[in-house]
C-alpha cells in the first residue's frame, strides 16, 4: 500500500517542546528537525489574510513554532538558522513539515510550510539579522544521526492553507500532502532589523550551495538618530553567513540628517559597530559629499554614530576631493588609514 503523506506540525512554548500533531496518520521522518512524535490528527484550517508586518514583537509566553537550519563553514564553524512562527492559531498561519513519499528518492528533503498573518509574523534570525515576514518554505536535507542539517529558504509575502481535500493527479509534494502555500513577494513585506537600522525588501532566498541569504529590493532602510534618521536605500542585500557580514549592494545611498549623502556600488554594513564600509574600486571611488565638499576613494569607513567619513585608498589609486572653494586635491595611496 502506497504511503500516505505527513504533515508534521511541531509547537514550542518558551523553548519547550510540547506533543505534537499529525494531518495525515504516519511515522514522523527520520530526523524532524524539533518536536515529539505526532500524538493525532488535524483539522485543516481556514486561509489565513496577509496583513502588513506590525512593529511589536511577541509577548513573553507566545507559543512559537520553529526549526533550525545547521551550516557548517569552510572554517569548521557550526552557525545556525533560525526560523520561527510567532503564533499558533490556524485562523491566523500554519506550520507544516512534509515528509518524503514512497515514490521519491532516498534522502529527498523534508519541506516546512510557516506563514503567519498576526503582528509577529514568521521571524529567521541569520547573524545579527532579525528578519520578519508573513511566509516562508523551508526545505532541510535529511540531517547524519545526532547531526543538524543545511538547506534553503524561500521567504515573502505570502499565505497558507491546509486543502480540505488533495487533488489527484498532482506532483508537487506540498500538495500532496495537502498543503496551499502561495507567496506573494511585494515592496517592503520583508522586514530586517539590525540593531537600530530596519532594512525593507520584498523576497529572501538562502540557499546552502553558497551560504547567503539575499533579499530582493529595492532596499529603504532607516536608523534613528538625535538629529534625524539616516536614511537609505540599494538595489538588494546579501548576507554572508560563513564570514557573518552584511553587504547592501547595487546603487547604495546613505543620506543623513544633516545633509550628508554617500554612495557606493557595495556597503558592508554593521549596526553594532556603527560602522558603514563604502567599497569602489579605481574606475568607481566610494563618495560623501557634504555641504559642497566630496570626498572619492576606494574605501570609505561611515562612522554612523558620528557622522564621520575616514578615506583610504584601493591599491595603486589615490583618494581625491572636491570643496567649496572649487579646487580639487588629490592624496597618494600612503595617506594615513583607520584599522
Amino acid at each position: 500500500m502506497p504511503r500516505r503523506p505527513l504533515l508534521l506540525t511541531l509547537t514550542l512554548l518558551l523553548g519547550v517542546a510540547l506533543p505534537a500533531v499529525t494531518h495525515a496518520q504516519e511515522t514522523p521522518p527520520a530526523a524532524p528537525p524539533t518536536g515529539s512524535p505526532p500524538a493525532g490528527p488535524r483539522t485543516p484550517a481556514a486561509p489565513p489574510e496577509t496583513t502588513e508586518l506590525g512593529d511589536t514583537a511577541p509577548p513573553a509566553g507566545t507559543e512559537t513554532s520553529s526549526l533550525e537550519l545547521v551550516r557548517r563553514g569552510g572554517d569548521g564553524q557550526e552557525r545556525r538558522i533560525r526560523i520561527v512562527r510567532t503564533g499558533t492559531d490556524d485562523t491566523t498561519g500554519v506550520f507544516v513539515i512534509c515528509s518524503p513519499l514512497d515514490d521519491e528518492p532516498e534522502g529527498s528533503p523534508n519541506v516546512a510550510v510557516f506563514s503567519e498573518s498576526g503582528s509577529g509574523g514568521v521571524q529567521i534570525t541569520i547573524d545579527q539579522n532579525q528578519i520578519r515576514v508573513p511566509l516562508a518554505l523551508v526545505t532541510q536535507r535529511p540531517a547524519a544521526e545526532g547531526e543538524g542539517s543545511d538547506g534553503r529558504i524561500e521567504a515573502s509575502a505570502g499565505t497558507a492553507r491546509f486543502l480540505d481535500e488533495v487533488p489527484e493527479g498532482q506532483t508537487d509534494r506540498l500538495t500532496r500532502c495537502g498543503v496551499e502555500a502561495t507567496p506573494q513577494p511585494a515592496p517592503d513585506t520583508v522586514l530586517v532589523t539590525q540593531g537600530r537600522t530596519e532594512l525593507r525588501g520584498q523576497k529572501l532566498v538562502y540557499d546552502e550551495t553558497d551560504g547567503v541569504a539575499r533579499i530582493d529590493g529595492p532596499i529603504t532602510f532607516t536608523r534613528p538618530g538625535e538629529d534625524g534618521p539616516l536614511t537609505g536605500q540599494s538595489e538588494r542585500i546579501e548576507v554572508e553567513v560563513d564570514t557573518e557580514k552584511t553587504v547592501l549592494i547595487g546603487a547604495v545611498v546613505l543620506n543623513s540628517p544633516d545633509g550628508r549623502v554617500s554612495r557606493a556600488a557595495r556597503v558592508e554594513y554593521d549596526d553594532g559597530a556603527n560602522l558603514a564600509r563604502l567599497i569602489g574600486s579605481t574606475e568607481q571611488p566610494a563618495e560623501s559629499s557634504l555641504r559642497g565638499d566630496v570626498l572619492r576613494a576606494g574605501e570609505l569607513l561611515y562612522d554612523l554614530e558620528r557622522n564621520e567619513v575616514v578615506a583610504r585608498a584601493p591599491e595603486g589609486g589615490t583618494i581625491t576631493g572636491e570643496f567649496q572653494d572649487g579646487e580639487e586635491t588629490s592624496a597618494p595611496t600612503t595617506a594615513p588609514r583607520t584599522p
